[in-house]
């Protein structure tokens, strides 16, 4: 237990210094995204070399030998443990028939699902919602902030940080003994690959900067996820004038 409150300590530590750095960097670029962009590319690289010649080819030989309907329990059993977070962020978002919903779907499947394995909730009219601490601060009326490529974790923003804190209190992992709680975070992190194999293969076959397609593709999905998967439609307004007409041509436009 003692080592990892360390390890949670140092990962907290680090992400402050990050977040102060890239707060000082904002207030020099007015409305930039990415004003630490060199720090991101370089951890983007180190996440990718480490994934192109380690845990890619462990997940694809997984993918492999793995029946599907096998990864799919693994992934319901992960998913459930990780639920608790997404009660927690319902009812803090003021959502409360969704935060009994969800609280009523984490016991159904942890009990009558065998620990998560099987999901029993949803036939059951309980749906799966995904919330985190970053969409609590949207509802707060709190920025997303700058983009942020986090060493060994991935895309996120300066917003969505505090999530690591509940999202690793509220998982029943972080307090089991070291000897199962390392070979099961690491089936963990093999099972999420696996299942982004297909996406990621798409990715690197399309994009012709991947850190640059990842991290747009990262804060759309955020800005899908701030407004419950109906964000505004910007862009457009200076297209018409007032009157419904093309600035240009002064055409009729249909509405």
């Amino acid at each position: 237990m003692g080592s990892r409150t360390h390890h949670l300590a140092l990962t907290l530590l680090l992400l402050g210094v990050i977040a102060l750095t890239t707060g000082c960097a904002t207030t020099r670029i007015e409305g930039e995204v990415d004003p630490i962009e060199p720090a991101n590319r370089v951890f983007f690289n180190i996440n990718e070399t480490l994934d192109k010649h380690l845990l890619k080819p462990v997940a694809e030989t997984y993918a492999n030998i793995t029946p599907r309907p096998v990864r799919t329990s693994i992934t319901n059993f992960f998913d459930n443990l990780t639920y608790l977070n997404v009660v927690l962020n319902a009812f803090l978002q003021g959502k409360l028939d969704q935060g009994l919903s969800d609280t009523t779907r984490f016991l159904f499947n942890s009990t009558f699902g065998i620990a998560g394995l099987f999901d029993v909730a949803t036939p059951m009219g309980l749906p799966e919602h995904e919330e985190d601490f970053g969409q609590t601060m949207a509802v707060w009326g709190v920025g997303e902030g700058a983009y942020l490529y986090l060493p060994l974790n991935g895309p996120n923003t300066i917003s969505n940080t505090p999530d690591f804190v509940t999202s690793t209190l509220l998982n029943p992992l972080f307090y089991i003994t070291s000897t199962i709680l390392y070979p099961v975070s690491a089936l963990n992190a093999i099972n999420k690959r696996a299942n982004l194999l297909e996406a990621t293969n798409i990715r690197d076959e399309a994009a012709i900067d991947t850190y640059t397609f990842t991290r747009e593709a990262y804060l759309q999905q955020r800005n899908y996820l701030n407004h419950d998967g109906n964000p505004p439609v910007t862009g457009y307004d200076d297209i018409f004038n007032d009157d419904g007409t093309d600035d240009e041509s002064g055409v009729l436009m249909i509405k």
